[in-house]
């Protein structure tokens, strides 16, 4: 390997999910699923690792930004159509591994990350907000968490972060009530460092990278690692059972009945499960 490592020019990357840039010191990776509002599925999950990867150990790299196609979601967590499949062949644990693996990528990049929210943020897409340094949001957007509501549980950034980014209580309003929060609140929790109008979001992120652009990267890359402190304990300490628990718990009525609800675009029926 070369001193300076450059990686590989953007456009040779044959992502079928996201989208890829690198221009000047700023590498940007695009979900780009938006009919189905930026949801997650499998391949995204690897291809997303691929394009961190490559991010990482490009030295040309100084600042990756994080996205979604379009202007109606940031993304929306995992996708709900390939999760039955996923539910109903017990392979839950192999999807929720990848998921952990592209989480850990982002909090071990070396470089700061910057999520450019878009467009509404739910579940695992808040997570993946979390996992950046830095969070950039349209005034019209929101944040919502929404496992309880759907018969899942945020194990897997969420539940761990949320305490340590908003406060004990307000993480479990997002949690347990699964209400939206407006991107105005969200500035004001600490969920993001700054909202600005639609039209004014792309010149702020800009503003924000280079900002990050002009220090010291080695200095950034050691900061990033001893900020990541609180996060990194509470998710190895929990993380092993999160998956473990979440792939056995894929086949219990409530589960069944928060798919069920999805597939057949209806609320789930919370009177089955009470005693």
């Amino acid at each position: 390997m070369s001193k300076k490592y450059q990686g590989k020019p953007a456009g040779e990357f044959e992502f079928k999910n996201i989208l890829y840039d690198k221009s000047d010191f700023t590498a940007t990776v695009t979900f780009n699923r938006p009919r189905v509002l930026n949801s997650v599925n499998f391949e995204t999950l690897l291809e997303l690792q691929s394009a961190f990867h490559d991010a990482s150990f490009d030295d040309r790299v100084r600042v990756v930004v994080l996205t979604g196609a379009g202007e109606k979601a940031f993304c929306t967590g995992a996708d709900m159509n390939e999760q039955q499949e996923f539910l109903a062949e017990r392979n839950y644990w192999k999807w929720m591994g990848e998921f952990i693996k592209t989480h850990e990528m982002m909090r071990n990049i070396g470089k700061p990350m910057i999520a450019r929210l878009n467009g509404i943020v739910v579940g695992g897409g808040n997570e993946f907000n979390m996992s950046c340094d830095l969070g950039v949001a349209a005034d019209d957007i929101y944040i919502r968490q929404v496992g309880a509501s759907h018969g899942s549980v945020a194990a897997a950034g969420a539940t761990q972060w949320l305490p340590i980014i908003i406060g004990d209580r307000r993480a479990r309003e997002m949690l347990m009530l699964n209400e939206e929060i407006p991107a105005a609140k969200a500035l004001e929790w600490g969920l993001v460092n700054q909202v600005v109008p639609r039209a004014e979001l792309d010149g702020a992120v800009a503003a924000m990278a280079e900002k990050l652009s002009n220090k010291f990267p080695e200095i950034l890359r050691y900061t990033k690692e001893q900020l990541n402190f609180w996060k990194t304990l509470s998710w190895s300490m929990t993380i092993g059972h999160a998956r473990d628990w979440l792939s056995v718990h894929s086949q219990s009525a409530e589960v069944a009945e928060g798919v069920t609800a999805f597939k057949e675009k209806r609320k789930p029926n919370y009177k089955k499960s009470r005693k």
